[in-house]
């Protein structure tokens, strides 16, 4: 190895001398000799040398040329997914806003903070408190419907549980009034865990798919008529009381600005602010099943 490199490095001094030495009697030449063979070289020689070079700088041009394009197209996609995400929280904002319109009084709006910590998945923590007059057992609507109620209330912010909590349990009803049971949390697991169950249905009533559950209003706690999820599925019966799958009103994801009753609004109803979207869903479970 040593020996072949010793070689290499004689050979390249050889022609390194030898390119000297042509370069000193090209010189010496006349200039009726030089240009002959200059130009015999040119076209030679540098010629295909020219065209390399040539080549390597389309290729650097059209390298630069498509790193630009690429960075180019990344900044626009990257400034069209943040154009959907500014609609999508503006069309948020504006059902946000809406909801307030027809409430009118009585609610506290809040801000839902979700950390992600094991046992969040339960619970919100809200940008409200008892300052802001929030109390204990408050329901939290969103503009879909019923998000959960407040468990713990300090002087700046609240923790609320949300229908994926084991304890959550509330009175509901079918839109039609057809039927009332106990929604609760699902007992499933990976997806399935984010479904509700509508329990306690007497075996004489039955709900069909597509049927819109609203709360009932028993029992104080939440005021009737909001939208709590729609049946999806029939679950085994006990033998004396129906089982039925809903799909949420309010997905996790959805619930970032929320609306917390006060006591006073709880007791006056707000069956009419949710009335247009008992009506459609009662309109198209009439026309599935006409």
């Amino acid at each position: 190895m040593a020996r072949a490199n010793r070689l290499d490095s004689r050979f390249d001094t050889a022609i390194f001398a030898a390119c000297i030495f042509l370069a000193i009697v090209a010189h010496g030449l006349p200039a009726s000799m030089r240009e002959p063979i200059a130009e015999t070289m040119r076209r030679t020689i540098v010629a295909p040398l020219v065209g390399l070079q040539h080549d390597a700088e389309l290729s650097r041009a059209a390298w630069l040329s498509h790193e630009t394009n690429t960075r180019i197209q990344d900044s626009v996609s990257l400034r069209a997914m943040r154009v959907v995400q500014l609609e999508s929280e503006n069309d948020r904002l504006r059902r946000v806003l809406g909801l307030g319109g027809k409430l009118r009084w009585g609610f506290v709006p809040a801000e839902a903070l979700h950390s992600g910590a094991v046992g969040d998945e339960y619970t919100l923590t809200l940008s409200a408190g008892a300052n802001a007059g929030v109390r204990p057992f408050s329901p939290v609507v969103a503009p879909e419907g019923l998000v959960g109620m407040v468990q713990t209330v300090d002087p700046r912010m609240s923790i609320a549980i949300i229908w994926t909590h084991p304890d959550f349990r509330v009175s509901a009803r079918a839109a039609d009034r057809s039927a009332f049971g106990i929604v609760q949390a699902h007992e499933g697991s990976g997806a399935d865990r984010y479904l509700l169950e509508l329990r306690g249905v007497p075996v004489r009533n039955e709900i069909k798919k597509g049927t819109l559950i609203v709360s009932s209003g028993l029992g104080g706690v939440y005021p009737e008529g909001i939208p709590i999820g729609t049946v999806i599925d029939t679950l085994r019966s006990d033998g004396y009381a129906r089982k039925y799958l809903l799909r949420p009103a309010v997905l996790p994801p959805d619930v970032l600005s929320v609306m917390i009753l006060q006591p006073q609004r709880v007791q006056a109803g707000v069956e009419p602010v949710w009335a247009a979207t008992v009506a459609a869903a009662d309109s198209m479970v009439r026309a599935a099943n006409d």
